[in-house]
């Protein structure tokens, strides 16, 4: 590499990047936006990462879809010009559906919902939770879709507090969201056995 090219990568590097930097991007990569850095997405999730998404997205609409409009992943939330986050599924009441335009959502959802991966433990228990709770973001659920099991987490001045963990026949509801309304295994019994 020339000294020119190290000098601009380095730039790169040191440069804070914004939304537009990031939206301009179009290398057939996926990344997140955090802290103005960007953050690679690992490759696609394994099927049982999308089954899980696919049937709490059905279940979660089948009681909450006249009040809550219901985004999945790849959806851009843009909770600042410097912080651009993928959750696997998103909650905005319909009442603030101004906070959606064309390119993404615009602020803080009602609910965020991470389902882990191998790949991404760390990113959505570690920096996500901190993301999400700085930008205010009312309710958080982490679903590990290895254990079946749901971690809800409310937002209480302005951390994440762990308010209850659902897991198998337990009724998962909500605090913030009322409509809410599935079980753990209802999801789970929908995942077919699958080969390494």
């Amino acid at each position: 590499m020339g000294e020119g090219s190290k000098k601009n990568a380095d730039k790169v590097k040191e440069d804070v990047l914004t939304y537009d930097d990031y939206a301009a991007i179009d290398d057939g990569n996926r990344y997140e936006l955090a802290g103005g850095q960007l953050e690679l997405m690992s490759p696609a999730p394994l099927v049982t990462h999308q089954i899980v998404s696919f049937e709490m997205q059905k279940a979660i609409a089948l009681s909450c879809e006249s009040d809550y409009l219901i985004l999945y992943a790849p959806v851009d939330v843009i909770l600042s010009q410097t912080e651009v986050r993928q959750p696997d599924l998103v909650l905005i009441h319909r009442k603030r559906i101004e906070i959606i335009s064309k390119r993404g959502i615009e602020g803080a959802p009602d609910l965020v919902i991470e389902i882990l991966s191998p790949s991404t433990l760390k990113r959505d228990k570690i920096d996500k939770i901190k993301s999400y709770a700085h930008f205010g973001i009312p309710e958080f659920w982490i679903v590990d879709p290895e254990a079946g099991f749901l971690e809800q987490y409310v937002l209480h001045e302005n951390r994440y507090e762990l308010i209850d963990i659902f897991q198998n026949n337990e009724l998962v509801t909500s605090p913030n969201i009322p409509c809410v309304s599935f079980t753990m295994a209802a999801i789970m019994d929908k995942i077919p056995p699958l080969s390494d």
